[in-house]
């Protein structure tokens, strides 16, 4: 068979062997379609035979993609496909070596992490309704993700005795069940003292729950229920992104605008490498740019 019949009979395979959905094979069809077009353009006397592509008509294949204004995300769906077609073929016997395990993708752009400036996390923090026992239960979510930047999960997971009130801390069990202590300051805490005190008392129905936050139902909260919870009072004051991630975004940058080590946020976010807590450096750094252009006497021109 020539290339372009293994590509139907690869987009069976997906579909009915592999369970892919329908909008997966499509992907993949428009893909493999785009590369057998290539082929009839760039070599018009034909490489019918999946042989006779090796790796170099791949990577002629990927820069006419990056040099036609293909994102670098659309450039790894295809070469995705490409891959899976390939090995695909090896495992056919299609073909004798598999060109497309060499392919060295163009690198990702990192993404800048999106979090609030000191007005905006200050305006997200007041607007819990304390009067009632779910606003009181919100603020003290909202206050604890911003004073500790533990994820989601994390807060989710949390039970009663993780909470030390009084020295000021949080018992966290983060990715592979690493713990790790985490402090939080005054606001925080007065917010859990009146979250626990008044609130979560007429929220939970037995007095076996352990689970720290909890639904109206009195169990524990889901982690959907937080996102919509962080969603409500983050929509109030930015068009940006709104989950409990974006703040703990914040809680990283904010640190690093005021001068702490990296280090040390690297261990209070419970990150595994320092290369992971170093993207927050970037948005620092023009945090930093920024103070120094409005401060520093030298740094506009002369007038």
């Amino acid at each position: 068979m020539d290339t372009e019949s293994y590509i139907s009979e690869f987009l069976l395979h997906l579909g009915k062997e592999r369970n892919y959905s329908e909008r997966t094979v499509e992907g993949y069809e428009l893909s493999l379609r785009q590369f057998i077009e290539f082929l009839r353009t760039e070599f018009p006397e034909g490489i019918s035979d999946p042989k006779n592509i090796d790796i170099i008509v791949l990577q002629a294949f990927i820069a006419g993609l990056m040099s036609g204004g293909y994102s670098v995300h659309s450039v790894h769906t295809k070469v995705s496909a490409l891959r899976s077609f390939f090995k695909f073929l090896f495992s056919r016997g299609a073909v004798d070596v598999n060109p497309a395990r060499l392919l060295r993708l163009p690198r990702l752009p990192k993404k800048l992490p999106s979090f609030l400036d000191f007005a905006q996390i200050n305006g997200a923090l007041e607007l819990p309704d304390t009067s009632k026992p779910a606003g009181m239960r919100d603020r003290a979510i909202m206050e604890l993700l911003y004073a500790t930047g533990m994820r989601r999960n994390e807060l989710v997971n949390l039970n009663l005795e993780d909470i030390d009130l009084k020295n000021g801390q949080v018992k966290v069990f983060g990715k592979g069940s690493k713990e790790r202590i985490v402090p939080f300051g005054s606001a925080a805490r007065a917010a859990l003292e009146e979250y626990l005190s008044v609130a979560r008392p007429k929220m939970v129905k037995s007095s076996d729950e352990r689970a720290l936050f909890v639904s109206k139902y009195g169990k524990r909260l889901s982690p959907l229920s937080v996102n919509n919870i962080v969603r409500k009072y983050l929509s109030q004051v930015t068009d940006g992104k709104r989950s409990p991630h974006t703040l703990r975004h914040t809680f990283a940058t904010h640190l690093l605008e005021m001068g702490a080590d990296i280090s040390s946020v690297k261990e209070l976010l419970g990150h595994s490498s320092i290369g992971t807590t170093q993207i927050y450096t970037h948005t620092t750094i023009e945090f930093l740019r920024d103070v120094y252009r409005r401060a520093h006497p030298k740094s506009k021109d002369e007038e």
